[in-house]
């Protein structure tokens, strides 16, 4: 008999080190798909529901402003709490303002192709910043922080503002991740330098963003693969999936916010919309775009976007 419940003892041993072994095995490999930023990301960017479609109309607009960008531009560089060098483009506006639109790009893209939004605030009156988030175009870092520990570096942005011009209005605008990243940041101790925050088509959470795409992309359940992947990603990047909640963050937001997503977004679905504009208890209000993809919603809504955004704006900027 006890020779029996040994066997049982060894096979279950067995059992459950090949489980543990094959859940870390699995948990490495989706956060190089991932976090990973020098690895390819088609198998997410390039899956079928995620794809997002250009609009071409909108080629001379995004040549003009391509143009404007390169054309007046200046580098900008600061330190991260943890050491890292981060670039910013920066684009002093010809009228002198203390008017400042810090604009965060999305998912594995850079600030450079930010300069469409950052020319419509730069034509309303702003100074413009416009940082690659780290491991993202010139900023160091080697994985994504999916706007986390971006958040600091969004504290750190603020601050070299400041420190240059201490009577700043500063208003943060983010797409996708960088929406996210917004939100998150929101839920820091931010100066009152900050006036207001905008933000389009952000998740709720990196857990629920990660586990949507999962179940999307390769017919998953959260569980285990989330669970090995979020212990990988605290060995390897310092933060675990579940802590990265912008729901959270931005429950504990003092900044009037505005929330935009495209009711046909399937990158982040349009129901997490709703999740963080109900955690907000703060001035704020909402901009739904019919018919609107992932990150189109101002392709879609055309001059009513910046009407929205102007219009929010003009109650706390001056």
């Amino acid at each position: 008999m006890k020779r029996k419940y040994k066997v049982i003892i060894i096979i279950v041993s067995l059992l459950l080190v090949l489980f543990v072994g094959a859940g870390f095995f699995a948990g490495n490999y989706f956060y190089n798909l991932a976090l990973n930023p020098n690895t390819d990301k088609s198998a997410v960017l390039d899956a079928p529901h995620n794809s997002i479609a250009g609009n071409p109309k909108e080629a001379k607009e995004k040549e003009e402003s391509e143009k404007w960008f390169k054309e007046n531009y200046q580098d900008s560089y600061v330190k991260s709490f943890d050491d890292l060098k981060l670039h910013a483009y920066t684009l002093k506006n010809t009228n002198e303002t203390n008017k400042w639109a810090i604009v965060f790009h999305g998912y594995s893209s850079d600030g450079s192709q930010m300069s469409k939004y950052a020319k419509h605030f730069y034509d309303t009156g702003y100074n413009v910043l416009i940082p690659d988030a780290r491991a993202h175009g010139k900023s160091e870092g080697d994985y994504i922080g999916m706007g986390w520990h971006d958040r600091l570096d969004v504290v750190s942005w603020i601050n070299n503002v400041t420190n240059s011009d201490k009577n700043a209005e500063i208003i943060l605008y983010g797409i996708s991740m960088g929406g996210a990243t917004v939100m998150m940041a929101s839920g820091e101790d931010l100066p009152n330098n900050v006036k207001a925050i905008i933000e389009d088509c952000g998740y709720s959470s990196v857990w629920d963003e990660f586990s949507y795409q999962l179940q999307e992309i390769f017919h998953l359940p959260a569980f285990p693969i989330m669970h090995f992947s979020s212990i990988v990603t605290k060995v390897r990047a310092d933060y675990t999936l579940g802590e990265a909640t912008t729901v959270e963050q931005v429950a504990k937001s003092k900044m009037p916010m505005l929330f935009i997503h495209g009711s046909n977004d399937t990158f982040v679905p349009s129901y997490m919309l709703n999740e963080v504009y109900e955690a907000a208890n703060v001035p704020k209000e909402k901009m739904i775009v019919e018919g609107a993809g992932h990150g189109s919603a101002e392709s879609v809504a055309g001059d009513s976007y910046w009407e929205t955004i102007n219009n929010f704006l003009v109650k706390y900027v001056k």
